[in-house]
């Protein structure tokens, strides 16, 4: 058997091969390629899916993050509420507008604990950044109650989540702006690099849109210093190919994963925990192990790939050892980065191989 990798994006193209090649031919013929049908039809769809209002399409998900802080004005002088396990780009639409993060630990499901998040509320607070980290909904009730009652934005980051629900209702709609990306990784991923944000909010959507493309409502007149990021016309025709199979690509992975649920059986494991009310979409399945390294190492000599997400919390980075923060100051985070380990997952993953990892990993 060969290697098996912690992610095959192939397997999904051959899944739908002929569709996604029919789609690049049509909009290559089409001579449309930059905010056409192609991106207007995905906003409309995928704002369908998620239950929001509108969808705008933007180059990353990084940018759709430090887009949707800088839409509601904050900025230099300002605290935003985080995780602190969340992966790094989380953090940077913060500080890419001046404001400063304020990290709250992690709750046993590895979204922000909910009922530690009121204690980090200052006078400076503007907004709550959710992460619903590895594809499962984040405790979202009590957390739109706190931001109600402190008079907080809430803000979605819903990149590895794409339609998980919390109560029923789809995240990326709990909020004043859910942030997606398309990375190719994702559940709902392109063939580059490609963001959106959700919203209920005409104004939010109507400045993003205008913001998206350098500032400007009407060809050569701007309103703003805006940017660049415009989501691609071939990446939009891409993504209306996977949403149409979005749901049946998510049951495939939900199958895998029950699986890993009901199989994996090592006392040195420790297996993800689905919370009462969310949904996870399995964007990664993530166990815990004390023994995570060694376990890493034997998986690879076996021919099993796994990744650490992440190996290094971003208070603990170089590029925010400004904010003085050091080890020890948030540690369930710092234990998660210790411990987590991700194991091989994705569309197209076949039985032999599945066998095989749950095999090894029960061996270990």
């Amino acid at each position: 058997m060969e290697k098996i990798m912690p992610n095959r994006l192939d397997r999904g193209f051959y899944m739908y091969q002929e569709e996604f090649e029919n789609k690049a031919l049509e909009v290559l013929r089409s001579g449309w390629y930059i905010l056409g049908n192609e991106v207007k039809s995905f906003e409309e769809e995928f704002a369908s899916y998620v239950g929001a209002k509108h969808c705008v399409g933007l180059a990353s998900g990084l940018d759709a993050l430090w887009i949707a802080f800088r839409i509601l004005g904050i900025g230099r002088g300002d605290e935003v509420i985080v995780q602190g396990n969340t992966y790094i780009a989380s953090v940077m639409g913060i500080t890419m507008n001046g404001a400063t993060p304020v990290f709250v630990e992690p709750d046993e499901f590895f979204n922000i604990d909910a009922d530690k998040i009121e204690e980090k509320i200052t006078e400076k607070t503007k907004a709550v950044l959710i992460v619903h980290l590895y594809g499962q909904a984040s405790n979202m009730a009590p957390i739109v109650d706190i931001c109600h009652k402190h008079n907080l934005r809430l803000v979605e980051d819903c990149a590895q989540a794409h339609g998980a629900k919390f109560n029923g209702q789809q995240i990326g709609t709990f909020g004043d702006i859910g942030c997606f990306s398309f990375y190719p990784s994702k559940n709902l991923g392109a063939f580059g690099d490609a963001g959106a944000i959700t919203t209920n909010d005409d104004k939010i959507a109507e400045d993003t849109r205008v913001f998206r493309n350098y500032g400007s409502e009407k060809r050569y007149y701007n309103k703003v210093v805006g940017a660049n990021s415009r989501l691609d016309e071939i990446q939009a025709g891409f993504l209306r190919v996977r949403l149409a199979h979005l749901d049946e690509l998510a049951m495939e992975k939900k199958n895998i994963c029950e699986r890993y649920l009901n199989e994996l059986n090592n006392i040195k494991i420790e297996l993800p925990k689905i919370r009462e009310r969310a949904t996870h979409i399995w964007h990664q399945f993530v166990i815990k192990s004390d023994y995570r390294d060694e376990l890493m190492k034997y998986l690879d000599d076996n021919g099993i790939g796994s990744i650490i997400h992440y190996p290094i919390p971003p208070h603990l980075s170089e590029a925010y050892s400004y904010l003085g923060l050091k080890e020890g100051d948030l540690p369930m985070t710092e234990k998660y980065s210790k411990t987590v380990l991700s194991i091989p997952l994705y569309n197209g993953m076949t039985k032999d191989e599945q066998d095989y990892v749950i095999e090894k990993i029960n061996s270990f």
